[in-house]
């Protein structure tokens, strides 16, 4: 049964938002995820076309003190407890007044350790109409905590440049300044809509919550674990279908896909970081991903999923662009003017991917490291969604044949490293108004690792 969608009002630019508007509260020690949490949070809900931003007060506090020492945040650092709060303070106003101009969920990215901290924000967003859910993350995993400072270390602004030995120090002795004041969220607050998630979602509690939008985010953030992996993606080899310059099917590999489904175990052992990695291979039901994905070493468990079957093309299945440009040119304007939402005749639009993908990425964040073998259109969504690609955009990126692509999702973004195999295969981008290209992808300069 389909859930009952929120209504929808509209701002004073015309622009229609939802009536529910939600403010993520982060609450947590350092070195818990928070960052990473909010990031990946405005990254699902933007993928899903929900308006969505965050707010990190980390990001107010450095523009009046840019690397300041862990002594910054002693509790009898008053300057510095001054500063923290006027950055606050200006984080949650912009905050509200981006509510104001048709925001739907915004993610408050800090420490919100003091119960009187918390407080303050639910009173804040209460005279705006604003809903607040606080998302506690807990940990008492000392390797994962060590994991984590050392995540920090590398990608905070605050340690840009400083000697790494030093900046662990310093952000040990910040934890222990928070910890002399920290307030976890207890029954004082069961008012509060509240989830709180321990030791990377091995226990969790929900607390109030309120309606549909709220659930979503709570489901979302209830399959997150924050411990490090990657996400290796490629398209299958070349097919015969890419050679004839046809979309959909379900053809089988050219001699020059064959070639690259033998060298696709060495190119993803290349990406390694001097750590074996054992990986769990996605394919789809298609022939030309399963059989690029045949060489992959046996212990490596492969699954084939329904929902990693490229783009239902509908009525254009087997056709070229040049053919559909022919036979149903309304269509073919149609589809380059919007082609986000254009759905085939008797097929899908980029938006039902989204939707169809779904469950895939929930999958995806509750497992470690895997590497997926797909097909073009769904290796756009999917890597719109890790790269917080706009997704009015994304049906236009170029992911070449014969490419990996390996992401690391970080705290504050996501890595990525491009390998590719030296073995020649057509192009199958093209731009607005024109019909396929037909091109080695090694000499193309619109790809995503350009």
């Amino acid at each position: 049964m389909e859930l009952a969608r929120p209504s929808r009002k509209t701002n004073g630019k015309g622009v229609q938002v939802e009536d529910t508007q939600i403010c993520v509260v982060m609450v947590g020690l350092p070195a818990r995820g928070k960052s990473l949490i909010a990031q990946k949070a405005q990254r699902y809900l933007r993928w899903l076309s929900i308006d969505a931003r965050v707010f990190n007060v980390g990001n107010y506090r450095r523009k009046d003190a840019a690397q300041p020492s862990a002594d910054f945040f002693d509790v009898n650092n008053l300057e510095g407890e001054r500063m923290r709060r006027a950055a606050a303070e200006a984080a949650v106003t912009d905050m509200l007044k981006w509510f104001k101009d048709g925001g739907i969920i915004a993610i408050l990215d800090a420490t919100n350790s003091t119960k009187k901290r918390r407080r303050w924000i639910k009173e804040r967003c209460d005279k705006e109409g604003v809903e607040t859910l606080f998302v506690e993350s807990k940990c008492d995993d000392e390797e994962l905590i060590m994991s984590n400072i050392l995540e920090v270390k590398t990608t905070s602004p605050d340690y840009v440049g400083q000697d790494p030995e030093e900046a662990a120090q310093d952000f040990r002795n910040r934890i222990r300044n928070y910890e002399k004041v920290y307030e976890t969220i207890d029954e004082e607050e069961s008012d509060l809509t509240y989830l709180k998630i321990m030791n990377v979602g091995k226990r969790v509690i929900i607390n109030a919550i309120q309606d549909y939008l709220q659930s979503r985010v709570v489901y979302y953030l209830m399959n997150l674990h924050i411990k490090q992996r990657s996400i290796w993606l490629s398209r299958h080899g070349e097919s015969m279908w890419n050679v004839y310059g046809k979309i959909g099917g379900d053809a089988k590999l050219s001699e020059r896909g064959e070639a690259y489904a033998r060298k696709l175990p060495d190119l993803v052992k290349e990406s390694f970081d001097g750590n074996d990695h054992p990986l769990t291979v996605w394919t789809s039901t298609l022939q030309r991903t399963i059989a690029t994905a045949q060489h992959l070493p046996q212990e490596w468990n492969q699954l084939q999923w329904k929902a990693l079957d490229e783009l239902d093309s509908g009525v254009c299945d087997n056709m070229t662009y040049a053919e559909i440009k022919e036979e149903y040119p309304e269509d073919f304007e149609a589809r380059d003017q919007d082609k986000y939402n254009y759905r085939y005749r008797g097929g899908e639009s980029y938006r039902d991917v989204v939707i169809r993908l779904e469950p895939i990425i929930m999958e995806l964040e509750r497992s470690e490291n895997i590497l997926i073998v797909t097909h073009q259109a769904i290796l756009r969504c999917i890597y719109a969604y890790f790269m917080n690609e706009d997704q009015e955009k994304s049906p236009w990126l170029n992911v070449p044949l014969h490419t990996l692509i390996k992401l690391t999702p970080r705290a504050y973004g996501t890595d990525r490293q491009v390998y590719k195999a030296a073995i020649p295969a057509v192009s199958t981008w093209r731009g607005k108004g024109s019909v396929a290209k037909h091109e080695d992808p090694l000499e193309d300069t619109t790809s995503l690792d350009k």
